[in-house]
């Protein structure tokens, strides 16, 4: 689990809308075999459908969710560990239930751990909390800053599965004050950009400014060169970390200057 500190837990956002993956014991009611098994499981790679379980803190209507891969590692008698990457809000026990369904024998999850949260894997996270303890003494008495850097990562890491739009650096204070960003602004900005997609603003230098709704797709980035393109939704670096190269109007909102 990602544990955020200070500014850095305004990209908690970003991080529970990524995609995840999980690796569970799936207790099966009744004898199948294992190529009847993988059958039904194949079944459930895509696109489902899934109402949410009875305990559970959304509605339970029927959503859309996407199931990314469900590798099978190991079957031991009724007991199936399996491996699955899927989209955020992914309900593993009712997914369990419904294989168990497919399958008609009934199933139900034994065990669960999340192994993956969008960028962040479990072999890198840390071992335990003394791990925090010892760099934090070791930064602190001894001036020593490389393993508090191993341990507490820059925002940035945070929102690596994101795509990218990269701005002037006349435009990072606007940003920063809550300007929804122009097409002008842009500089490069990553493919397969779609209206309404959560995405990460950036400096030149790979400094995350706030994270955005897209208003426009990377296509119609590219092709204008003038109109409204993201539309922040927090903002991450601090007003004045760049030099404010512009101004406002009353009526017409924020006009940018030219060096």
């Amino acid at each position: 689990m990602p544990v955020a500190l200070g500014r850095g837990t305004r990209i908690i956002r970003a991080l529970l809308q990524a995609g995840k993956e999980y690796v569970c014991v799936m207790r099966l009611h009744g004898d199948v075999s294992e190529d009847r098994l993988r059958e039904a499981i194949e079944e459930f790679i895509g696109e489902i459908y899934q109402r949410p379980p009875l305990r559970s803190s959304v509605k339970r209507a029927v959503r859309v969710k996407h199931i990314y891969y469900i590798q099978l590692l190991e079957i031991d008698g009724r007991n199936v560990l399996m491996r699955v990457g899927c989209e955020a809000g992914t309900y593993m026990r009712k997914l369990c239930h419904d294989i168990g369904e497919v399958l008609g024998v009934g199933a139900h999850m034994r065990e669960l751990r999340r192994t993956r949260v969008g960028p962040f894997k479990e072999d890198e996270s840390l071992a335990t909390l003394h791990d925090v303890l010892d760099s934090y003494k070791f930064w602190t008495e001894e001036g020593d800053e490389r393993w508090i850097r191993k341990i507490i990562l820059p925002m940035e890491r945070g929102v690596e599965h994101l795509p990218k739009v990269v701005i002037r650096d006349s435009a990072v204070d606007a940003i920063c004050n809550g300007a929804v960003l122009a097409v002008p602004g842009i500089l490069r900005l990553e493919t397969k950009i779609k209206r309404g997609d959560l995405v990460a603003i950036m400096t030149q230098k790979g400094e995350l400014i706030a994270l955005g709704k897209a208003l426009l797709s990377s296509e119609e980035m590219y092709r204008r060169d003038r109109g409204l393109a993201v539309k922040p939704i927090r903002v991450i670096m601090k007003r004045g970390t760049y030099p404010p190269l512009w101004k406002r109007r009353r009526d017409k909102g924020y006009k940018f200057l030219r060096r």
